[in-house]
């Protein structure tokens, strides 16, 4: 292991890395994934920018002095042969700090490995502390650096977050497989890059006081959310249509999006402290699982841009939307040689605008309007001329008066087929003027009297990585010179630079902290940039920028709302006043008759549902006393109080009677109100209590109805005995006076029930009887009875009441969806688990029931299911972390699951060689078998097109062959969970290679126009021989006869070259393999031959290509 300044940050490669989509959070988080934490899973910020430190504000996170830093590298050897759950590296120190690095190397509860950087002294740390630093983590590729997993961000360590990192680092199946470059002779070397700087708390920030505005609370992931509803609320032309849209007192905010949308904007202009968005979430029809999604600022503000045109329509409101946000553009081909042209008017709410390779907006804009030429193989078909060389571009009709530009920060890496985050620097003005240079971004129908000059209003700023950030924006709401930063909770003053300059992005260069050390400087990335921009036209100013008051809000809207403000200011007032208050609960056997039984069983009484008095600290017992006899109608002399007390054994009993002395002292919080009645159930004072007199509770079991209820209390003295109350006993009971009856104690249940027969004979003090405790009775069973009870007595029935678990059980496949219930005991073991659910189901074989337990945080199965007898009770089965769950998921497997856990599943997808049908088969064979084991077990099950045919098993990942599986590959290390296991006939031609033809990957694809005109493979990728010097025309026939397309539709094809994921469009007249130099070729990042078409087939859904219960779930708004 060691320690060391490190190099340049930007020597390395970009920090996101061929990672799965997975349904767990990919942003930093605490080790233990609790969900009540600000910016949890997905949303944290990540590297802003030091600079901004520097400059901040008094509420900002302030510096105190230089960032020291360091890198930390560890080498973890015989990785896959850990047993323990987590492994610590060696304490390094740095910026004075003791650091450590901890990782899961089998998971935190996930399939991905699990690292976090942890604080490694924090539990002898003093009351309070706290440390800031921003780092970053590294898997490093010990066959490719440039393939090194980094990820990055930053964090306040504090003794509730000691640790901060990623649950899903990178998925398992990646970490472990032998070719990936990771795991190297069972070594897996792990870095940490660390910055730290000590900061001043900023929490006691008043943003209204400061800023004379508020900010939005973060419900887990919804920062992105947060910034763009800010951004539509300082547009006061907006918030005014908004305010205008209709809506009734009878409407409720959490099932109307106007009405949601208007009360959190009449909040966010009348309110004192920060706004939540749970009610306008839930008129979405999100639930808390969408809240901790992490989505994109970008398609929520189309998707809600769109939902609220659809409610306005037909409103006084009706096309606010287009009025504020629609442009127009012209698309035009225009033929060079002939006088032909072809336009198309298209509308937009907002432009995407290329960084990569552009400096500012105005070099985006250059490119936007950039003319391409069609000319060679590239001609226009223009329709009576035939082929011609054109020109092709677009030109703009018209800007809208609020213009928004998404800047285009992430991008497809070619090399790595996979998204990545464009952090370059790239500026862009305070004003933009789109006239510039005559007019060269206008086509000729633009009008040519609106000024296009526009001002900047908001800076949007993603920060942080493609898999996770944190999203806030800079405003300035009135268009002055002050700028507003807006980050969930906190809104502070900002000034220009911070606004503009800090957020263009680049690279910073820290101050050295050992210049002697290591010469080269020690860089970041700034993470922290520009990613979505708004700017307002001058000559809309004053219409966009307008006076919004109460007049422009529904009256039942203000009463509404007004209404809430004073509920909420009254609650704060009572939480202001809450020091000057007590609050004495009284329990009265009213309360026992009605809780024992029912919500209790053990002890007396749940003291959160009894009558609670919020009671002035300083007035006297007496004056307490008096609002009790308002409050229950009982004469202050009729009250006597006993003190509850918490004994060893950890019940809670009513220990003795308040003296005078204490009632003249104190109020103590938590009473029982004893009353004695006389006739008729009046009051009447209450006994004189002598030391020898013992007060008693007393509860009745009926076994036959398996009912415990509570009957009264008795006096009773120390040296009698139980023989002398029996006939009270069974007169409370409503039993015959000389019923024989059998007495136990109730004395404790946790953790074990003690519940012990009481001897009649002996007496109360012999028994150890003492005030408060609880005898329960019942009819004794009878010997040689023909009744059979599950609980005959007292103890077996407190034993079942303590152990009683209902568990609801839901189908693995209707994740989401209560299926049964069972009453269960959570001491039954593992297969009197099975044999419950088997039963209900109706199963005569109860090995046949796999279960999954279900993660608290997630709301999901677990990734694992429960091994056949792999947990001893249910108890074990329903505990995640800290926290016990009441859900079960259940498979009905067709083996039993012993023999099922011997043997290695996979499932295939098997192509027909002859018939257009996909079938997939589930083949189970042991750990042992290899590949030629599984072609031979799957050829007894498909239909072949011949005998003799022989099979092949492929990899495939999105539309792509990665590799032919070796028959003599052991299957136990094949993974199916990420990649599609396919299987399919060998074509004969294939069988015979001459020594010139070549075995080359086809697969289709198109270009996607929302994403720079990336390549995006679909469709189902297959294998061709060409033969040496066969032109593309005899290609193209054999493709079509092969994929049997008609000729109609396939005319329309294209056919290309594609290396690297460049397409080199080919002619007919081309030699194909001329292109395909290597015949070994089953990298498919390499070079294929590429189908460009549109893709109309329909869509087939794999359950064998996904993870359990992965999914990615795109914006949507439900109502």
């Amino acid at each position: 292991m060691t320690l060391m300044t490190p190099p340049p940050l930007d020597q390395q490669e970009d920090d996101e890395m061929l990672v799965p989509h997975t349904e767990f959070t990919e942003g930093p988080q605490p080790m233990e994934g609790a969900l009540d934490f600000c910016l949890v899973p997905e949303k944290v910020d990540i590297f802003s920018l030091f600079s901004q430190a520097e400059t901040a504000t008094a509420v900002d996170a302030q510096s105190v002095d230089d960032p020291p830093s360091a890198r930390f590298t560890w080498t973890i050897d015989n990785f896959s042969r850990f047993n323990t759950k987590k492994l610590y590296s060696d304490v390094f120190v740095v910026g004075g700090y003791k650091w450590r690095i901890l990782v899961f190397p089998k998971g935190n509860n996930v399939d991905h490995l699990s690292m976090y950087l942890d604080v490694a002294d924090s539990t002898n740390l003093p009351y309070g502390w706290s440390r800031y630093a921003q780092f970053s983590l590294t898997v490093i590729n010990q066959l490719h650096q440039k393939y090194s997993i980094r990820k990055d961000t930053q964090h306040q360590f504090n003794a509730r977050e000691s640790d901060w990192g990623f649950t899903s680092f990178m998925p398992l199946g990646e970490l472990y497989d032998p070719g990936r470059g990771y795991l190297v002779n069972d070594s897996c070397i792990v870095e940490a890059d660390v910055a730290v700087r000590r900061v001043i708390d900023y929490w006691s920030h008043d943003s209204k006081k400061e800023t004379g505005y508020v900010g939005l609370k973060n419900q887990g992931a919804t920062c992105y959310m947060n910034s763009l509803l800010q951004t539509l609320y300082h547009i006061p032309y907006f918030r005014k249509a908004v305010y205008h849209m209709p809506t009734t007192e009878n409407d409720i905010p959490s099932g109307s999006i106007p009405l949601a949308l208007q009360s959190l904007f009449y909040k966010l202009q009348y309110s004192d402290t920060s706004v939540a968005t749970k009610e306008l979430t839930k008129s979405f029809g999100w639930d808390t699982y969408d809240s901790f999604m992490q989505h994109d600022v970008q398609e929520l503000n189309r998707v809600l841009s769109e939902k609220l045109e659809d409610k306005m329509k037909g409103t006084v409101v009706e096309g606010t939307i287009q009025q504020l946000f629609e442009g127009h553009h012209m698309n035009y081909i225009e033929c060079i040689n002939v006088d032909y042209k072809s336009t198309r008017k298209e509308s937009f709410y907002d432009l995407q605008l290329d960084v990569k390779g552009c400096r500012d907006v105005y070099a985006s804009f250059d490119k936007y309007v950039e003319v391409e030429r069609l000319e060679g193989d590239n001609k226009y078909h223009a329709e009576q001329h035939g082929l011609q060389d054109a020109r092709k571009g677009v030109l703009f009709i018209d800007f809208p008066p609020v213009l928004q530009l998404q800047l285009k920060r992430f991008e497809y890496d070619f090399m790595r087929d996979t998204m990545v985050k464009i952090n370059d620097r790239y500026e862009f003005p305070l004003q933009l003027d789109l006239d510039r240079e005559n007019g060269k971004y206008l086509s000729p129908e633009a009008d040519c009297s609106v000024r296009n000059l526009y001002t900047l209003h908001s800076v949007l700023v993603h920060s942080g990585g493609v898999h996770g950030g944190h999203y806030y924006a800079y405003i300035r709401p009135t268009l002055s010179d002050q700028w507003f930063k807006f980050d969930d909770e906190r809104v502070t003053k900002e000034d220009v630079k911070r606004a503009l300059e800090e957020q263009y992005g680049g690279e910073e260069e820290l101050p050295q902290t050992n210049p002697g050390f290591n010469n080269s400087p020690f860089k970041f990335t700034k993470y922290s940039n520009a990613y979505m921009l708004v700017y307002i036209r001058e000559s809309d100013k004053e219409k966009v920028i307008c006076n919004v008051d109460e007049k422009d809000i529904a009256e039942h809207l203000r009463i509404r709302l007004k209404k809430e403000q004073e509920e909420k200011e009254q609650k704060r007032k009572e939480k202001a006043e809450a020091h000057l208050y007590t609050i004495i609960k009284v329990a009265r056997s009213e309360d026992l008759l009605e809780q024992i039984g029912k919500d209790v069983y053990f002890d007396l009484v749940d003291h959160d549902k009894v009558r609670s008095f919020r009671i002035q600290k300083q007035i006297t017992f007496n004056l307490f006393k008096e609002e009790v006899a308002k409050e229950f109608g009982i004469p202050v002399q009729f009250q006597r109080f006993w003190l509850w007390a918490k004994r060893q054994n950890h019940t809670y009993r009513p220990n003795r009677p308040l003296t005078p002395q204490e009632e003249a002292q104190s109020v103590q919080l938590k009473l029982f109100l004893e009353v004695e009645v006389g006739q008729d159930s009046v009051p009447v004072p209450p006994p004189e209590k002598t030391k020898e007199d013992i007060l008693l509770f007393f509860k009745l079991y009926d076994p036959s109805k398996e009912e415990l209820r509570y009957v009264g209390r008795l006096f009773v003295k120390g040296s009698g005995k139980p023989l002398e109350i029996l006939t009270k006993l069974n007169e409370m009971a409503g039993f015959a006076p000389d019923q024989e009856i059998a007495l136990y104690e109730e004395i404790k249940f946790e953790p074990n029930v003690m519940c012990e027969h009481i001897d009649k004979r002996l007496t109360f003090c012999s028994s150890q009887l003492e005030d408060g405790d609880i005898v329960c009775f019942q009819k004794p069973p009878q010997m040689g009875s023909n009744e059979q009870f599950r609980y005959p007595d007292v103890p077996s029935f407190l034993e079942y009441m303590h152990n009683r678990q209902v568990v609801r059980f839901r189908s693995l496949e209707k994740s989401k969806e209560d299926e049964f219930c069972l009453e269960l005991s959570k001491l039954h073991t593992y297969d009197d688990v099975v044999e419950r659910v088997a039963n209900h189901l109706g199963l005569d074989d109860p090995s046949k029931i796999r279960l999954t337990s279900h993660n608290c945080y997630s709301q999901q199965p677990k990734p694992q299911p429960i091994k056949y007898r792999g947990v001893d009770h249910l108890s074990d089965m329903l505990v995640h972390y800290n926290q016990t769950s009441d859900i079960l998921y259940y498979e009905v497997l067709d083996i039993p699951l012993p023999e099922l856990q011997g043997l290695k599943t996979l499932k295939v997808a098997f192509h027909h060689a002859t018939k257009d049908e996909v079938v997939i088969h589930t083949i189970r064979l042991p750990k042992q078998s290899t590949v030629g084991d599984v072609i031979n077990d799957l050829k007894t099950k498909v239909e072949l097109s011949h005998p003799s045919a022989e099979l092949r098993l492929l990899e495939v990942f999105y539309h792509k062959i990665y590799k032919i599986f070796p028959h003599n590959e052991k299957i136990e290390n094949i993974n199916d969970q990420y990649w599609t296991l396919r299987a399919e006939e060998i074509p004969e031609e294939e069988k015979n290679l001459g020594p010139h033809d070549r075995l080359i990957h086809v697969y289709h694809f198109m270009k996607d126009t929302t994403q720079n005109q990336v390549v995006q493979n679909f469709g189902e990728p297959f294998f061709l021989v060409i033969h040496e010097g066969e032109a593309l025309a005899d290609v193209k026939m054999r493709v079509q006869r092969k994929l049997q397309v008609p000729d109609e539709e396939f005319s329309k094809w294209k056919f290309a070259f594609l290396s690297l994921g460049r397409p080199e469009y080919l002619q007919d007249s081309d030699i194909v393999s001329n292109r395909f130099q290597r015949r070994d070729i089953y990298g498919a990042w390499e070079q294929y031959l590429g189908l460009e078409h549109s893709d109309n087939a329909p869509k087939r859904s794999y359950a064998a290509n996904q993870n359990r219960h992965t999914f990615e779930k795109p914006v949507k708004i439900y109502n």
